[in-house]
C-alpha cells in the first residue's frame, strides 16, 4: 500500500484511494513549510483528503502539541475512538459523526517523536469505501504517514 505517488507527500496515492473509494483527479493545494502546514487534495470544496503537520519549534511549543493532541483525544473519546498503538506515539483514531469546522468525520491524529523533536501528524477523510474498516485503515494510514515524513524530513519516527 505503500508506493509513489503520494498525496500531499505523506499518503500514497493508491492506499488513498481504496480507503476511500475516490476516483476523480487529485489536484492538492499545500500551504505552509516543512515545519507547519497544511495539504488539502482535491483543493476544492468538498476535500476528499486533508493532512495538517506540526512540529516542535519556533512558533510551537511542545506544550501546545500537548494541548493540541490533548483536545483532539477528549474529542475522539466522546465518539468511542480507538487509541493508536504504542509505536504511532499518542494518539487516536475516530469517527465523528458532526465534526467540528469540518465535513471529514473519519480523523486520525498522533502527536510523535522524530529526531528529538515531538511532532504532530492529523489525516482527515468525508468517506471510507463501503466495506473498509474505517478505523484500521486510518491507523494504517498513520503509519504510512509517519514513515513517510521521516524520509522527507530526514528523521526517524520514534525517536
Amino acid at each position: 500500500m505503500d508506493s509513489a505517488p503520494y498525496v500531499c507527500k505523506l499518503i500514497p496515492e493508491q492506499a488513498f484511494r481504496l480507503v476511500s473509494g475516490v476516483t476523480g483527479p487529485l489536484m492538492e493545494k499545500t500551504a505552509g513549510n516543512e515545519n507547519n502546514g497544511d495539504c488539502r487534495a482535491p483543493d476544492t470544496i468538498p476535500q476528499r483528503l486533508e493532512v495538517w503537520w506540526m512540529q516542535e519549534g519556533p512558533g510551537m511549543s511542545r506544550e501546545h502539541l500537548n494541548f493540541l493532541i490533548g483536545d483532539r483525544r477528549a474529542v475522539y473519546t466522546k465518539h468511542g475512538g480507538v487509541v493508536l498503538p504504542a509505536d504511532l506515539g499518542d494518539g487516536m483514531a475516530a469517527y465523528l459523526p458532526n465534526p467540528p469546522l469540518t465535513d471529514q468525520p473519519y480523523q486520525v491524529s498522533a502527536k510523535f517523536h522524530c529526531g528529538g523533536k515531538a511532532r504532530l501528524i492529523d489525516v482527515s477523510l468525508p468517506q471510507v469505501a463501503k466495506g473498509r474498516d474505517a478505523i484500521k485503515d486510518m491507523i494504517e494510514l498513520m503509519r504510512i504517514a509517519q514513515k513517510r515524513y521521516g524520509k522527507l524530513y530526514n528523521c526517524t519516527p520514534g525517536t
